[in-house]
């Protein structure tokens, strides 16, 4: 059966602030639990980011169900190797086809020109670079759509064992009907990045398990675990022959 989702209850500066107080006794584990699962995913040119996310989620939602969190969960995600494939497939092309561009728009045109024993002029270069800076904000609007419609895509597969369809599917629906909660959400996790930004690039890898808590607390919003849904009990007056 399909989980239903709620509408509404992403609040980003509450889900960042419920998010550090749940992984900071286990921050540092969770840290080299990110840092090797993201490491492996990029060494093996993406092939393993399914599982590797599904692995890396399992601990974070480990943490925040209230369990207790073992670097070996990491491996689990390799269980989900076959149901993210797609989904990383759709993840990853968008990736490939943003250097593609990049490099077809600014380094295959001067590459010509060098070859072909041409001068670069100014006016050449301006317009190369202009070129460029529209392919790339056009293509980066593209794929922060892309992300953000399939935000809770890989939580879903870890934890609801949905399909790669299935999970993209829903997290669409979940995340066109929380819109603005997202919308904030990406907005907390910039200023996060750009303040890792700032310490000189490394203060990334240290903002990255906060940003992992942070979008899983969200998604925990929207898809309660099983069995925590809340259910409003009738009211006695609904009984009137018990009274």
């Amino acid at each position: 059966m399909t989980p239903e989702f709620t509408t509404g209850q992403i609040h980003p500066i509450e889900c960042l602030k419920e998010s550090w107080a749940l992984i900071k006794d286990e921050y540092w584990l969770l840290f080299a639990i990110s840092l090797v699962g993201l490491l492996l995913a990029g060494v093996s040119m993406y092939v393993l980011m399914g599982p590797m996310l599904c692995g890396i989620f399992i601990c974070f939602f480990k943490r925040i169900d209230g369990g207790k969190v073992v670097f070996d969960d990491l491996w689990l995600g390799f269980r989900y190797f076959g149901r993210s494939l797609l989904l990383t497939i759709v993840m990853v092309v968008p990736i490939a086809v943003y250097f593609v561009a990049v490099f077809a728009t600014i380094y295959i045109p001067l590459l010509m020109q060098a070859v072909g024993g041409g001068r670069i002029d100014e006016r050449q270069l301006l317009t190369t670079f202009l070129t460029a800076v529209v392919v790339d904000l056009v293509i980066a609007v593209v794929m922060v759509c892309i992300h953000s419609l399939l935000m809770f895509a890989f939580p879903l597969i870890a934890d609801r064992g949905l399909s790669s369809w299935e999970a993209i599917r829903l997290s669409a629906r979940a995340a066109l009907k929380n819109l603005s909660g997202i919308g904030g959400l990406i907005g907390v996790n910039f200023v996060l990045a750009l303040a890792g930004e700032a310490l000189c690039g490394v203060g990334l890898y240290l903002v990255m398990p906060i940003i992992l808590a942070t979008n899983l607390i969200a998604y925990r919003k929207v898809f309660p675990a099983r069995g925590s849904l809340a259910i409003e009990p009738p009211s006695p007056a609904a009984y009137p022959e018990l009274t």
